[in-house]
């Protein structure tokens, strides 16, 4: 048990497209983390800074766009970040100020493309890497850009035991989201590199989520930190896309959550929760991923090199 970090997901959404509110309630959370839980990392769900548009259209159609959807996207593309900027300077300065490694959803602006990204920040070094999805799903193509290989990272992180505070743990910390995480090749270079904190950013609340958070740790031997946005309505600015426009209700929600902490035998540590606002708190023991690996291991003694090849181009 010495070979032990304690971490936290975070369930909660973006403040109305607002990023002072938004991170306003990411200190907040962050701080009831690290205060009440004694939480060392942190993960917080996809475009938690920037947004999620649920059910925005951008008033777009196979061969033609419109000026309301091209106005919509002003807006979207006025909530996002770029990175670095002042605001991942002060996500990095509520890093050091609670000593906690926060990996966080956010919408990069980068000249005239977004893109869904998590960044890595480390409470002595900063803002560290970042992950830029490889392949936006469905409608998201509209209005975000792919990720490529040079964004891949897998961040070695130092810890202090959270059960013996004089001893050293080392990890390894990478990040997939939403979709990303049926790419099984993806999946596979993240294994090969050694993560051992898989950190999951996601807007997947359906029920099916928790099984694929339990396959993922089973198969990769890794502890899965799922962070799922909860939403309503009044989350939203007021003329944002519904559901139902003839049903509009504050308390209607939008996005259901299913945060949850998977173990490296794909056991359930916390979680999920459908809480509007949740933390939730578990000890990492290192040492499962070993106790795992004695008969799985996906890229090393249960993977067959003389059939099956994996190469990846980690190249801009």
């Amino acid at each position: 048990m010495a070979n032990t970090i304690r971490a936290s997901v975070i369930q909660s959404c973006t403040a109305r497209f607002n990023l002072s509110e938004t991170l306003d309630k990411f200190e907040k959370l962050t701080r009831l983390a690290k205060e009440r839980d004694g939480s060392q990392l942190v993960v917080f769900p996809e475009g938690f800074i920037g947004g999620y548009p649920k059910w925005s259209t951008f008033s777009c159609f196979v061969g033609e766009r419109t000026s309301e959807g091209r106005d919509e996207f002003i807006k979207y593309y006025n909530a996002a970040v770029e990175i670095p900027s002042p605001a991942t300077y002060r996500i990095a300065e509520v890093s050091k100020a609670t000593g906690v490694f926060v990996v966080m959803g956010v919408i990069e602006r980068d000249v005239g493309t977004l893109y869904c990204t998590a960044i890595f920040v480390d409470p002595v070094e900063g803002l560290v890497a970042k992950h830029r999805k490889l392949l936006p799903t469905a409608c998201e193509r509209l209005i975000w850009g792919q990720g490529d290989g040079s964004t891949l990272p897998v961040v070695a992180k130092k810890f202090q035991s959270s059960v013996e505070p004089t001893r050293t743990v080392e990890t390894k910390i990478s990040a997939t989201i939403c979709w990303e995480n049926y790419m099984p090749l993806l999946r596979t270079y993240y294994y090969s590199l050694g993560t051992q904190i898989y950190c999951v950013p996601t807007v997947d609340a359906r029920e099916t989520w928790e099984s694929s958070m339990r396959h993922i740790a089973f198969e990769g031997r890794c502890f899965v930190l799922s962070a799922c946005q909860f939403a309503t309505e009044k989350d939203y600015p007021p003329d944002h896309p519904v559901a139902d426009t003839s049903n509009r209700n504050p308390d209607n929600v939008m996005i259901n959550g299913g945060s949850l902490i998977v173990s490296p035998l794909g056991k359930v540590l916390a979680g999920p929760t459908r809480k509007p606002e949740d933390i939730l708190t578990a000890d990492l023991d290192l040492d499962d991923i070993v106790r795992g690996k004695f008969d799985l291991d996906a890229v090393g003694h249960y993977s067959r090199p003389d059939v099956f090849q994996f190469k990846a181009n980690i190249s801009p």
